[in-house]
C-alpha cells in the first residue's frame, strides 16, 4: 500500500512538471525569437531597405543571414509594408509576399505565436521595422524550429525519470523500513487481525463488571470503559483531561496515577468502595482496573459481626461455666443472700464493661472484639482498659481489616502485659476526619529502639513456634500490611508505663458523611448469665 502511494506520488509530481515544461520551453522559443527580432529591426537595416532592391545578394539578405547563422534561428526575414520578402533562407523567394499575415506587426505591434508556415511549425517572433524618426518601413520575422523545442523537452525527459527513480526508490525503501517496523510494533498482525482485536477489545472492555482505566504517559486518561464511568461518577467527556482535573486531589488519583504503590489497593470514592490495582505500560501510560467492593463490604460487616459476638461468647465460655458451679453451689448451700450478691456483682460488672465499649465504640465489630478481649484479658489477669479520648464512629470503610489489625496489637499486648508488675493494656481508637487513629499501648518490658524496625519483618517473633506447626512472626507484618495498603503507617515507641505504644495511622478509613441514623448500642440489663450481657451489649 506505501509502495503504491508511492509511485503514484511519483508519477503525478511527474506529470505535473512535465505538463508546464512543454509550455515554459515554447514561451522561451517564442521570447528567443522576439529578441532577435529586435535585434535584426534597427534603422541601418531600415534604411538598407528603403536603398536596395530585394535580391538574394543584397545587404538586407546578407544582415539577415549573418544574424540567423550567429543566433542559430531557422530563418529571419525582413518584409516591406507590402509584406514582401527582402530576405529569407531559401533566396529563390525573395521578392514574394510571405505565407503569414503579417499586419499586427505592420500595425506597430510585436507579436509571438507557435505557427506554421513555408518551413514548417516554428516558434515566431515578429516586430516593426522603423526607420530612425519612428516610422514603420517593414516588419521582421524570426522563427525559431520546433522541433529543436521538442528536442529539448525530450532530452530533459530522461534526467527527470532518473530522479523521479531515485526518489521512488528512497520512497520504496522508506515505504520498507516503516512497513518492518510497523508490523514489529503491531506483531506482525495484518489490518483485518488489527480490526478484529479492536472491535473485540471494545466488547470486552464495554461488557465487564470491573472498571478500567487508561492513562498516556502525560498522565491523560485515554480509556474508561462503562463500569469506570460509573464507579468514578465521571462522564466520556473525561477521557482526554488530566487525571488530577477528572478527579480531583485525594487517595484515588493517588492511587490510579501510581503516587501509591501496591496491590488490592483501597480506595473510596464517593459512597464507594475501590479495589485498585495498576499497571505500568511500555510507553510510559499506564492500566488500573477497579473493583466494587461496596455491597461485599455491607454483606462482611454482618458476617464478621456475628462472627465476633461468637468469638467473645466463646471467650467468656469457660469462666462463664465456673461462676454459674459457683452461684449453683452458693443456692445448694442455701446462701441465698450470698448468691444474689454474686449475680448482682457478675452483672454489674460486665455490664459497666460493655456499655463503655459500646458508648466509645460504635462499630458492632470492633465493639464485639474488645469486649471479648476484656473477658480474655481478666482471665489471664490483666486489665484492658479503653482510653478516655476514645471516640469512633460506625462509618468505617474496611471494618475487617481494622479489627485484624487490634486483634494482633490487643494480642500481643497482652502476652507482653501478662505477668509484669501492675498488667495492663490500653486501647484508643479515635477519628480525624475521615482518618482512623490507633492506639494500643502495655506495661510490658517494651521494645528496643535497635529492634522497632525489625519487629515488623515478617517471620521475625520471639515467641516459640506452636505445637501445631504453624508459623510466627506473621501478625505485625500483616498490621503493616494492611495499614500501608489503606495509604497509612505504623509506628512503636515507649508507652508511659514503660512498655510498648502501637500507633497506627489509617487515612480515610471512614466514609465521607455519617449514615442517615445510626443507632446507639443496645446494652441489655437483665440479669442473666455471664457471657450473655457482654454480647447483648455489643448488638
Amino acid at each position: 500500500m506505501q509502495l503504491a502511494i508511492a509511485t503514484g506520488v511519483t508519477v503525478l509530481a511527474t506529470g505535473l512538471f512535465l505538463a508546464p515544461l512543454s509550455d515554459q520551453l515554447d514561451d522561451q522559443a517564442m521570447r528567443r525569437a522576439l529578441a532577435i527580432a529586435e535585434t535584426t529591426a534597427s534603422p541601418e537595416v531600415a534604411g538598407r531597405l528603403l536603398h536596395s532592391p530585394p535580391t538574394a545578394t543584397g545587404p538586407v539578405q546578407a544582415e539577415a543571414e549573418r544574424i540567423r547563422r550567429a543566433t542559430g534561428a531557422e530563418y529571419v526575414v525582413v518584409m516591406d509594408r507590402r509584406g514582401v520578402r527582402w530576405s529569407h533562407t531559401d533566396p529563390r523567394k525573395i521578392g514574394r509576399v510571405v505565407s503569414t499575415d503579417p499586419s499586427d506587426a505592420l500595425a506597430g505591434k510585436d507579436v509571438m505565436e507557435i505557427d506554421s508556415g513555408t518551413l514548417g511549425r516554428s516558434a515566431r517572433g515578429k516586430v516593426p521595422l522603423r526607420e530612425a524618426d519612428g516610422d514603420i518601413v517593414g516588419a521582421v520575422s524570426v522563427g525559431i524550429e520546433y522541433d529543436s523545442v521538442r528536442a529539448r523537452l525530450l532530452a530533459a525527459i530522461p534526467g527527470l525519470l532518473a530522479y523521479a527513480g531515485g526518489a521512488l526508490a528512497v520512497g520504496a525503501l522508506a515505504a520498507y523500513l516503516i512497513s518492518r517496523r510497523l508490523q514489529r510494533r503491531t506483531h506482525d498482525l495484518a489490518f483485518s487481525d488489527i480490526s478484529a482485536l479492536l472491535a473485540e477489545r471494545e466488547a470486552m472492555l464495554h461488557g465487564i463488571r470491573e472498571g478500567v482505566v487508561a492513562l498516556d504517559g502525560a498522565g491523560r486518561v485515554r480509556l474508561l470503559n462503562d463500569e469506570a464511568q460509573r464507579l468514578l461518577g465521571v462522564g466520556p467527556e473525561a477521557i482526554g483531561r488530566p487525571l488530577e482535573e477528572v478527579l480531583g486531589e485525594g487517595r484515588t488519583t493517588d492511587v490510579l496515577a501510581g503516587r501509591v504503590t501496591g496491590e488490592d489497593l483501597v480506595t473510596v470514592r464517593g459512597q464507594r468502595v475501590l479495589i485498585a490495582n495498576r499497571m505500568p505500560t511500555d510507553d510510559g501510560g499506564a492500566v488500573a482496573t477497579l473493583r466494587d467492593r461496596t455491597e461485599l463490604e455491607r454483606l462482611g460487616r454482618e458476617l464478621d459481626s456475628t462472627r465476633g459476638l461468637i468469638d467473645a461468647l466463646r471467650a467468656q465460655d469457660h469462666e462463664h461455666a465456673n461462676r454459674l458451679h459457683t452461684l449453683l453451689g452458693l443456692l445448694e448451700l442455701e446462701m441465698h443472700e450470698e448468691a444474689v450478691e454474686f449475680v448482682t456483682e457478675v452483672v454489674g460488672v460486665h455490664r459497666t464493661t460493655a456499655e463503655q465499649v459500646t458508648e466509645k465504640v460504635h462499630d458492632p465489630l470492633l465493639a464485639a472484639l474488645l469486649v471479648g478481649k476484656a473477658t480474655v484479658a481478666a482471665e489471664r489477669g490483666v486489665s484492658l482498659r479503653v482510653a478516655p479520648g476514645t471516640l469512633l464512629p460506625d462509618r468505617l470503610v474496611e471494618p475487617r481489616e481494622l479489627v485484624t489489625v487490634v486483634g494482633n496489637l490487643v494480642d500481643n499486648a497482652l502476652d507482653a502485659a501478662a505477668g509484669s508488675e501492675e498488667p495492663l493494656v490500653e486501647v484508643e481508637l479515635r477519628a480525624e476526619g475521615r482518618t482512623a487513629v490507633l492506639r494500643v499501648a502495655d506495661s510490658g518490658p517494651g521494645v528496643p529502639a535497635e529492634r522497632r524496625e525489625l519487629i515488623f519483618t515478617e517471620g521475625w517473633s520471639t515467641k516459640e513456634r506452636p505445637a501445631h506447626g504453624g508459623e510466627r512472626g506473621l501478625g505485625l507484618a500483616m498490621v503493616r500490611r494492611l495499614a500501608e495498603r489503606q495509604g497509612g503507617g505504623v509506628r512503636v515507641g515507649e508507652s508511659p508505663g514503660g512498655g510498648a505504644e502501637f500507633t497506627v495511622v489509617l487515612p480515610e478509613a471512614l466514609t465521607e458523611t455519617a449514615p442517615a441514623a445510626e443507632p446507639a448500642p443496645a446494652v441489655k440489663t437483665a440479669p442473666a448469665a455471664e457471657g450473655a450481657p457482654a454480647a447483648e451489649g455489643v448488638r
